[in-house]
């Protein structure tokens, strides 16, 4: 279970920690905080109390995040893949229970440890997956990470591509990406009527394509697409000017980037991401029937 922090929308660590105070075997990751708001000791003293909730079974996605919501909020985005890099040391090094000296450009501590005065001391099992979109943070996430989350919202060529940084940054530390985990999250509409689960995903994508072009930039989509929607699209965006824009995103850019239509092509469509190197998917429903989702992609005991 990897719970988003994105938009606006939910602080993803008070529902990983719902999730694990009522389960007993299920993983459960964020996907992804990010490096900005929150202090490097905050981060690594929030997910090491949710590795007491859950021991063994929490992992940490963290990404650059994203503007313009960053500068909206007051935050000024400079050398993400620096930011990124200190970040996991510093992270690492103290969810090792290490006490942790670190002057960097982004992350100073001085003589920091996470200050647990009675009780088990032992490193704290809490792998770290670099949320990258971008090739050059895919290569620092290939380096540094215990893995990678691949983004949403991009065609399986993307992946071919993302595997290729990934095995540049993971020989810099001598490995190879078999080495990497690769979850990767995947809108997924579903529906018998295939026009009716299209049309549901054609609203997230109109979003994606007017408020984060990076990300579709990378997906192969036409910039100029990008920009005739950009234009009608402000951020946040109002339902009328979504509903306006969706006509202008045809129905094979939607099945490029998302798995949209009938549970045959759901399926279809999520193995071309697994073939193209993905080693899980992270399912992103749309639609009220999460039942038939996950009904569609059970394995089924005989």
């Amino acid at each position: 279970m990897w719970q988003a922090e994105s938009r606006l929308v939910r602080e993803a660590t008070v529902p990983m920690a719902a999730f694990a105070a009522v389960t007993d075997h299920i993983e459960i990751g964020s996907g992804v905080v990010n490096t900005w708001t929150r202090n490097v000791g905050l981060l690594a003293a929030t997910f090491s109390t949710l590795d007491d909730l859950a021991p063994g079974r929490v992992k940490l996605g963290v990404g650059a995040w994203w503007d313009p919501l960053a500068a909206k909020v007051g935050i000024h985005r400079t050398k993400p893949l620096t930011c990124m890099r200190e970040t996991v040391e510093a992270v690492r090094r103290l969810l090792a229970m290490e006490r942790v000296t670190y002057h960097g450009e982004f992350v100073h501590l001085d003589d920091v440890e996470i200050d647990i005065v009675h009780g088990d001391r032992s490193p704290k099992h809490v792998p770290i997956y670099v949320g990258a979109t971008a090739m050059k943070m895919m290569e620092l996430a290939g380096e540094i990470g215990d893995g990678v989350l691949l983004n949403y919202l991009v065609g399986p060529a993307y992946n071919r591509e993302a595997m290729e940084h990934l095995a540049v940054g993971a020989e810099r530390a001598g490995r190879t990406v078999e080495d990497v985990d690769r979850p990767q999250l995947v809108v997924c509409s579903l529906d018998a009527d295939r026009s009716v689960a299209l049309d549901r995903a054609r609203e997230l994508v109109t979003q994606y394509l007017g408020q984060q072009p990076h990300i579709m930039k990378a997906s192969g989509v036409a910039p100029e697409l990008l920009e005739e929607i950009g234009a009608k699209l402000t951020w946040p965006a109002s339902e009328a000017q979504i509903q306006e824009a969706m006509h202008l995103v045809p129905d094979e850019v939607v099945q490029l980037i998302t798995a949209s239509g009938t549970a045959d092509e759901c399926r279809a469509k999520v193995q071309e991401y697994v073939d193209s190197g993905c080693t899980c998917p992270v399912l992103y429903p749309l639609g009220d029937d999460v039942a038939a989702m996950i009904d569609a992609f059970a394995t089924v005991a005989v």
